[in-house]
């Protein structure tokens, strides 16, 4: 029962995207859905109650990471147009070693499109030998601080949905 009630609401979620309810789109809109649901059975039903406390906290904790990645893409935007028009100048930029720590390599992934989306910082490699991820910064002038930042942003909004 659970996964067809998934599956209807997949579909009303795609037929409202569409703003359609014609027959050939709730198709479409269903074979997408239970290809989906086939993607992520495990996660969704699992038996486990420990699969289905990961997925909720996930859920959870999602709109927190969500907005604390906004936040670092406004600040981001001031910094790099600050850069731009000659009112702060470029002092250092460089490349910092960030160290992997406890993130998974989903973790890591995640890492990287939330920090790039961020202007003035892209993730350059991921070095898993050493467990450091690369990252040039715009301001490089204190390593040690960016590691901190990132270390702090990883802990409160990210762990929580991408660990």
């Amino acid at each position: 029962m659970t996964a067809a009630l998934a599956l209807v609401l997949l579909v009303l979620v795609y037929a409202l995207t569409l703003a359609s309810v014609d027959p050939w789109d709730l198709a479409i809109g269903a074979a997408l859905a239970a290809g989906v649901l086939v993607w992520a059975r495990r996660a969704l039903f699992t038996a486990d109650a420990t699969g289905a406390r990961v997925v909720l906290r996930r859920v959870v904790h999602f709109p927190l990471f969500a907005l604390a990645v906004a936040r670092e893409v406004v600040v981001g935007t001031w910094h790099v147009a600050l850069a731009v028009v000659g009112l702060r100048p470029l002092s250092r930029p460089g490349i910092v070693a960030i160290p992997i720590g406890d993130r998974t390599p989903s973790g890591v992934a995640a890492f990287a499109l939330a920090l790039t989306l961020s202007p003035g910082e892209v993730l350059v490699d991921v070095d898993w030998r050493r467990e450091v991820m690369l990252v040039h910064l715009i301001d490089a002038s204190d390593p040690a601080a960016a590691r901190d930042r990132h270390e702090r942003f990883y802990r409160r909004y990210q762990r929580g949905v991408f660990p």
